[in-house]
Parts: structure tokens; sequence; C-alpha cells
């Protein structure tokens, strides 16, 4: 009976250790001690050509995971409710509200008024803002008789002039300086910035991305540079006709009721550009920062990626088929979810 008994305790012990196991996840010790553990961030992702559904999910598993962030991931989606890429039709932004930092990776976005609303109640309020690569062009209202036309990359709204590119980030549309898939940039650090908090163990920054034009503000406080190389590799050679061009920035912008809000800019960020360490760690820094928590950063902070990160590479309309965001729940589903990028063939019309 007695052997019965302990046979009996010792089962309902294991049992309960595997249940405890099982259902409770502790944080990283960074995380538990961190304060940005009541922090809210929102990642708002649909651009058509730089894979920002790829790179954002991955920046928020790193920030949440590794940090203790409370992330929020929103993309462009198609009728089905999966990720296209570019779509204009981001469902979710009512996040913003309890937002303390958004950051986009966005191009060319006319939202309908209901989503576009939540976005222009944040910028009104000075809400604090990382701007990707194709940001400085973010949104494109041909209707110009649209509440939210000012914010249009080409604006041409009194007092708002050339829209959320130049009003926020500090500078819209330029054009390119290097030639994507044919040159790399290597980003160095301005000798005189070295100290910014920002740039806290950031070192050998390498992206994939050809290069932007930059038309530098008399309100940019520029961190970095960036030189086109001749080839994709990190030792490349520069391209002796592109000297190099700001590629990093901070400023400020004032919303509608007179609050000033934190802004980053940065002229890359593509799915392959993070895969570089220097780069990866620079973005986090740079989200303490527009919090105002940079005594929180840390040269050694964790910055590897969380699940598997194999990003597709970078071309217009190449984003991965058939993904819901559902699919990036939690930390272990790869990102992307897939790597077929090849586009449906459009479907017959039927002859009359």
């Amino acid at each position: 009976m007695k052997k019965v008994l302990s046979i009996i305790l010792i089962l309902l012990v294991a049992s309960f250790g595997a249940y405890y196991l099982a259902s409770v996840k502790p944080e990283p010790p960074e995380a538990e001690a961190s304060v940005a553990k009541a922090k809210h961030l929102v990642l708002i992702a649909s651009d058509h050509e730089y894979r920002g559904e790829e790179t954002l999910p991955a920046l928020a598993r790193i920030l949440e995971k590794h940090h203790g962030f409370k992330c929020t991931v929103l993309f462009g989606l198609d009728e089905n409710g999966e990720i296209k890429a570019g779509e204009s039709n981001i469902p979710g932004l009512e996040a913003l509200s309890t937002a303390d930092g958004a950051i986009f990776f966005t191009r060319f976005q006319a939202l309908p008024d209901e989503q576009m609303k939540h976005i222009d109640d944040y910028l009104n309020r000075g809400g604090p803002v990382m701007g990707l690569r194709t940001s400085t062009h973010g949104f494109k209202y041909s209707d110009k008789t649209s509440p939210y036309y000012k914010y249009d990359f080409k604006s041409d709204v009194e007092g708002y002039e050339l829209g959320f590119g130049h009003q926020v980030l500090g500078q819209t549309w330029v054009g390119h300086y290097g030639k994507n898939h044919q040159q790399s940039t290597r980003i160095t650090i301005i000798p005189e910035q070295a100290g910014h908090v920002i740039l806290t163990g950031v070192k050998d920054i390498h992206v994939q991305c050809g290069g932007y034009n930059a038309e530098p503000g008399e309100d940019w406080n520029i961190l970095t540079m960036a030189q086109p190389l001749m080839s994709m590799e990190f030792d490349g050679e520069p391209d002796a006709t592109k000297p190099p061009m700001a590629s990093e920035w901070t400023r400020e912008y004032t919303g509608a009721n007179g609050e000033k809000g934190r802004v980053f800019t940065s002229l890359y960020g593509a799915s392959e550009d993070i895969l570089n360490d220097g780069y990866r760690r620079m973005l986090v820094n740079a989200t303490y920062w527009l919090l105002g928590l940079e005594d929180q950063i840390k040269a050694d902070s964790a910055i590897s990626f969380v699940g598997p990160y194999n990003p597709n590479t970078f071309r217009g309309g190449g984003y991965a088929q058939g993904v819901k965001p559902e699919m990036y729940n939690g930390f272990e589903s790869p990102i992307p979810a897939n790597n077929n990028v090849e586009q449906p063939k459009p479907k017959p019309k039927k002859k009359k």
C-alpha cells in the first residue's frame, strides 16, 4: 500500500512540474529588469519592395523578447486577410491610441479615412516616430479633397508642404544614390557623433540596399554617412563618383497639440539590411532613445534574432505568398513564413 501511495505521489509531483514548466515561460533577465516592459510600440509595415513586412516583425520580436517592450505589428492586408506588401489597407491602427512609439515602414499609402484617422491622431499628439527607407514617401493621396492629402509625399498644403516625409521624418523622396543589387552600402559613424547614445556598441555597418539621396535640413542631427560600394561585399570598393551621403539622423517635429516628438530616420532597413549586427543594434538603440529611455542603452544588449530569420531578397512585388499575420504570433515561427515569392498568375478573362 505504501508503495502504491509513493508511486501516486511521485506521479502527481511529476505531472505538476510538467504543467508548471510548460505554462510558465520566464522572460530573459534583461527584459525582466527593463523599464521598457511598460512601453507599447506599434510597428506599421506596408511597402512594395524592401520587405518591411519581414523587417518589422523580426525587429519586434527582438524588442519584445530581449528588451521587454510590448509590440503590435500591423501589415497591409488583401481581401483574404493575407499580407500583401504595399496594400493600402492596414487593420488595427487603433492600437496607436495607446502607443508610446511608432515605427513606420510604408510606401505610397492611401489608407481609408477610418484607418488613417488613427495615424493622424497619433501625429497630432506628437508621438515619437521612427521611419525606415521608403517611409520618406510613405503616403500618396491622389485625391486632393481627402482630409489626409497633406500627408502625401508631394503635398502642397500650406504649412505641411511635402507631407509626412518632410514634416515628420525630415525629408520626402529625393532619389536613388546607387543601384540596388549591384551596389551595397557601407555606413560609417561621423567621428563627432561617436559618443551619441544611439551609436553605443554600433560598428561595421554594411547594408544590402543601394543608396538613397539625402538633402539635410538645418534641424537634422546627422549621425552616420552612407558610402555606395561597387559590389555587394562588406569590403567592396567605394564608388568614386558618389561621395558619402547622410543616412541616419534625429530631429523633432511638433504635433498639432504643440507637443514635440522625437524622430529617428534611416534611409535603409530592408529585410536583408537587418542581417547586419551593427545596423540592427542601431535600430534597437534608436528605439530606446525615441522613448526617452537612453539611460537604459547597453553596448552589449541582446540583438540576436528570435526564431528563424531567412529574409527574401527585396524586389518590387516579391513578397511571400499566403502569409497571415497570426503566423508570426509567438517567438518560434520562421520569418518570413515561407520563401514562395512567385506571384499568382492572373485568371484568364472569359470569352464572351
